[in-house]
């Protein structure tokens, strides 16, 4: 099933039913994160390092699960609550318009992109020994989808000013793309997990519009050559024309 920016083309019905993908997803990250904190003094807590995201690991041992299960690991009960209050803010309506799995695939697909982006990054800017962990990628990748299925959507910035859902994840990606200039060229890749932000939420967008972005730039180009080959077609036919008149000259006495 492909990803769609068009809402028409699936039966959007309001519920106040909590979405079961939704659900799974805030009690499998707050469950680690409990059996993280509960252990995290004692060698048990050893364990937990295995699936955090390390560039290096990823490349040289070939830890690819780690793509997938930083995301369940986060630092602090902060770090924890704004990820899973984003998710269950902007994840909710999306499940409910998508389906339990298109919205997991959707997820999943953003947090895994992110932590590729990290990765190139640690590689070009330094870092890769540095563990990355938090859902922060795949939550602003369910951001940015959301801004994209519900643009006109009226959220509160800040909990306080309504806004456009449009507008307010363009401060966010404004804010974001700020976070990982100064994470990368600033600090020399200090910080390089920042960029999982950036990777997540242009994924979202990428997956919904992505489609509508090629022919945008496909149709220039496409018939920019067209109106080349076309151009090309009638000069040869004009070149031809006169050597068709220089040969029929050759006769006339």
């Amino acid at each position: 099933m492909s990803f769609s920016s068009r809402p028409y083309v699936n039966r959007y019905i309001p519920s106040n039913r909590f979405p079961t993908g939704l659900k799974w997803l805030l009690i499998a990250n707050c469950g680690i994160f409990v059996a993280w904190f509960l252990l995290r003094t004692t060698s048990a807590a050893v364990f937990f390092d295995n699936f955090k995201l390390v560039p290096a690991e990823v490349v040289q041992t070939f830890a690819v699960w780690q793509l997938v299960t930083y995301m369940f690991l986060h630092a602090t009960m902060w770090h924890l609550l704004w990820n899973m209050l984003g998710l269950w803010m902007f994840g909710a309506e999306l499940e409910r318009l998508w389906g339990t799995p298109k919205f997991l695939r959707f997820y999943l697909i953003c947090g895994v992109c992110a932590a590729i982006t990290v990765i190139v990054a640690a590689y070009l800017f330094g870092g890769i020994d540095v563990a990355t962990v938090g859902s922060s990628g795949a939550v602003l990748g369910i951001l940015a989808g959301y801004a994209v299925m519900f643009p006109d959507q009226t959220i509160l910035f800040g909990f306080l000013i309504p806004m456009k859902s449009k507008y307010f994840v363009l401060i966010i990606a404004a804010v974001v793309l700020l976070q990982s200039y100064s994470s990368t060229v600033q600090t020399k890749g200090q910080g390089i997990a920042v960029l999982a932000h950036l990777g997540g939420m242009l994924t979202g967008y990428l997956l919904l519009r992505g489609k509508r972005l090629r022919v945008q730039i496909r149709q220039p180009v496409v018939a920019g050559y067209k109106e080349w080959k076309l151009r090309r077609a009638k000069k040869k036919f004009e070149v031809y024309l006169k050597k068709q008149d220089s040969k029929n000259d050759r006769w006339v006495h």
